[in-house]
């Protein structure tokens, strides 16, 4: 199972923020020429993958143990928990990916995140911490 070949529900939405198709920006990843907004969003494609897949198979084999006739209540119940718990995953990737994708600016903003080389960060040293008595006040004395 490679969430890389499967099609997901936003790969629409993916192809059209970034300009290419998935496995173009997947391959622009193999080679570390996506920046960090297409590297989050091609991870969270994949967990969406694998987690489609994942609800259509307990849907069908809720609806193949269905057919069989034989479920008692507590195996209802059961195949119901695992359809919801598969759902509730895949709305949490889809709403995610969602949002990221809506924090994007449009493909024409040249200035906007996009697939390309990535950018190196460097980072400084937060300032070192006040000192224990740093800016304190004396309160007052009745």
């Amino acid at each position: 199972m490679s969430g890389i070949d499967t099609s997901t529900s936003r790969d629409a939405a993916l192809q059209e923020a970034f300009g290419a198709e998935v496995d173009v920006l997947y391959a622009q990843a193999a080679r570390g020429e996506a920046n960090a907004v297409l590297q989050r969003a091609l991870e969270l494609r994949s967990f969406l993958a694998v987690a489609e897949e994942h609800l259509e198979r307990v849907h069908n084999i809720a609806e193949s143990d269905s057919q069989m006739g034989e479920l008692s209540s507590a195996d209802l119940d059961r195949h119901d928990q695992w359809i919801e718990a598969a759902v509730a995953s895949c709305d949490l990737y889809e709403s995610v990916l969602d949002e990221l994708l809506l924090t994007m600016p449009p493909p024409s903003d040249p200035n906007g995140p996009r697939a390309g080389p990535r950018v190196k960060v460097t980072a400084t040293a937060p300032p070192a911490p006040a000192g224990t008595r740093a800016g304190a006040v004396r309160a007052r004395r009745p």
